[in-house]
């Protein structure tokens, strides 16, 4: 959830009253008063149907306790955010660690009374000199009876929409904290398939590089986009049991009804497994065949040299020949002489020719 995002309903000037009297859900605007640190991002649904977004950080625990679909967004870069987690979630104290762990392997650990997901989001870095590096940040995901709390560092697009979402219709938290979750999982997978498109363009334009145009740097940028096809795999295959655990173990934090819909996560995962694994192949079969090119046009320029050193032979023989330092040198008053030796060079390369090319060495 942005922290950047304008509040909805602070400076309206009783804008929320007029809503209540309309039968609307009331919004209740932040309201944080000197405080340097931003708020995190809060989503709340009472069960009369109340709403509440970005509320003070310490009116947190009284919705909380309150009973009715909770979503929190903390910044783990701001450490009055990251406090929550300890002082009104009491979550686990390993758990809260993990969350300051930038290099936090994906996983899903159930402790008592909330799930921990660790999942990463991925997308190609908007100002780098190579096209194909990633950005990636950890998305920690604590699931409560009736609270969600994610925590990042910095602002994580999956989020950003999921919040734009429900600030658009803060009646779809009524569904469930678990629907919430499953929104924001969704999200972040799917931030794979726009790098599933970049990779496919790439690859649809790699056989007339390689194979017409031969194209020396082609090879590099194979190396660049198979390393992305390898990092985005790796980072894929935790997902992959994650989504599995959530679609069918069973939990009292996921209803039946809820883990179905885990299961659309789950079948995603798996067809992007499998783009993944067809584009390695094919990037793979691309680059032995733009070696095996870069070999066969290496025969091919040895093939001709040997054709040059093979004219060239007699003339090297028969020239040291009559170039010895002798008093008599054959034919050497004879003023045909040169020529006489030219055509007896050239007949003999050309003999050689002939010969190599019947035996098929040539």
């Amino acid at each position: 959830m942005s922290r950047r995002r304008r509040r909805r309903g602070a400076g309206n000037g009783g804008g929320a009253d007029a809503a209540t009297t309309v039968g609307l859900p009331r919004i209740v605007p932040a309201s944080v008063p000197g405080r340097p640190d931003p708020a995190p991002g809060t989503i709340y649904r009472s069960p009369d149907g109340r709403v509440v977004l970005d509320c003070h950080p310490r009116e947190v625990a009284d919705l909380l306790a309150e009973g009715g679909p909770l979503w929190v967004d903390i910044d783990s870069t701001v450490r009055s955010q990251h406090a929550l987690l300890e002082k009104v979630f009491t979550l686990h104290p390993l758990a809260i660690e993990d969350t300051l762990n930038p290099a936090s392997r994906v996983k899903l650990e159930e402790y008592p009374g909330f799930l921990y997901i660790v999942i990463r989001t991925v997308a190609l870095a908007a100002e780098t000199e190579d096209p194909y590096d990633l950005d990636t940040t950890d998305l920690h995901c604590f699931l409560g009876p009736t609270f969600l709390v994610t925590v990042h560092a910095g602002p994580v697009a999956p989020v950003d929409a999921v919040a734009a979402a429900l600030r658009r219709s803060p009646e779809l938290l009524a569904r469930g904290v678990e629907r919430t979750l499953h929104a924001v999982l969704d999200r972040t997978i799917d931030e794979y398939f726009p790098i599933l498109d970049e990779i496919d363009g790439f690859i649809d334009g790699l056989e007339e590089r390689v194979f017409v145009d031969f194209d020396e740097e082609a090879l590099r940028d194979v190396f660049q986009v198979k390393r992305l096809v390898l990092t985005l795999r790796r980072y894929l295959q935790p997902s992959r049991e994650v989504m599995s655990v959530l679609s069918n173990r069973p939990s009292v934090l996921l209803t039946p009804e809820a883990q179905i819909y885990f299961r659309d996560i789950y079948d995603h995962v798996l067809r992007i497994n499998d783009s993944l694994d067809t584009y390695r192949e094919l990037l793979s079969s691309t680059m032995d065949s733009y070696l095996s090119q870069v070999s066969n046009r290496l025969g091919a320029a040895t093939k001709r040299l040997s054709v040059v050193a093979t004219m060239t032979l007699p003339f090297v023989v028969v020239s040291g020949m009559w170039g010895m330092n002798f008093a008599q040198i054959p034919l050497s008053n004879w003023p045909y002489g040169f020529w006489a030796l030219l055509l007896v060079q050239l007949g003999l390369g050309g003999l050689l020719l002939f010969i190599l090319r019947r035996r098929g060495v040539l």
